[in-house]
């Protein structure tokens, strides 16, 4: 009975402490972590690939640039995904960085569809080649981006929510997990705050929200990043599942959750 009673209070004591750390509500990182997750985006984005900084995937309108492949659509294009290249551009410009020449003569992708794309690049066109320099030397800003897009998501998000106390709970609690900036920073980036109406299928999205949204759980640590994860693939299995089957999301299905496994901390 002493056993038991001892095994109680020490349980009440772990998801006290588990919930006030989760309720820490500042997203804190070293210059240095950062740019350890620049690289893990690099790598889930580019393959880590330098000539894959300026980018067109196949099946898709529009091209993919920098480490964290943002979108850039060309003139007129509909735009049913949430467009962040030029919001990029203009933090470059913020931040008085000096732009490459593609990217001070053109307001909208330049280029007509995919083909005409990896044609300037197989040529070694040198404003792409310029792009591709630039893209590459300016990995620290693209992060830095990407962290103040994770930064000012959380109002957007509940805005939308029904659940603005849980919503806010999840999200500071994978924030106060060890590798838990790593996951939002990266998902965000990945399929985005989930706000957006024409970011849906059957009425259902697939942003950082929703895979929020599913979360119930308290502590902070392994258990948190193992529902992240875990949440975030069941979110893309729904897109997939909702999604129009001429774009056959299938066959990034199993990518994407295995992008969603690095979530979890293996340290």
């Amino acid at each position: 009975m002493k056993r038991k009673m001892i095994y109680i209070i020490l349980t009440l004591v772990l998801t006290v402490v588990s919930i006030s750390q989760a309720s820490n509500k500042k997203l804190e990182i070293s210059k240095e972590e950062l740019s350890k997750i620049a690289e893990r985006i690099f790598q889930n984005e580019a393959g880590g690939k330098k000539d894959n900084l300026v980018y067109w995937n196949k099946g898709e309108n529009f091209p993919s640039l920098g480490i964290g492949h943002f979108i850039w659509y060309k003139e007129g294009e509909p735009d049913r995904f949430e467009e962040s290249f030029p919001k990029l551009v203009e933090f470059y410009k913020t931040n008085k960085i000096e732009l490459p020449t593609i990217l001070k003569d053109n307001k909208y992708a330049p280029w007509i569809n995919r083909n005409q794309l990896f044609s300037e690049k197989q040529n070694k066109d040198k404003d792409v080649a310029e792009l591709t320099e630039f893209l590459n030397n300016t990995k620290d800003t693209q992060i830095l981006f990407i962290f103040e897009r994770l930064k000012s998501s959380l109002e957007k998000m509940k805005e939308k929510s029904t659940n603005k106390e849980n919503l806010e709970y999840q999200f500071y609690r994978v924030a106060n997990s060890p590798n838990g900036l790593y996951a939002l920073i990266d998902y965000v980036n990945f399929k985005g705050e989930g706000i957006n109406d024409s970011e849906t299928y059957n009425k259902k999205g697939w942003g950082l929200r929703q895979v929020l949204e599913n979360m119930t759980g308290k502590e902070i640590g392994n258990t948190a990043l193992t529902e992240f994860s875990n949440s975030a693939k069941s979110v893309l299995e729904q897109r997939v599942k909702n999604s129009d089957p001429k774009r056959n999301e299938l066959k990034w299905l199993l990518g994407w959750k295995n992008r969603c496994e690095t979530y979890k901390n293996k340290k």
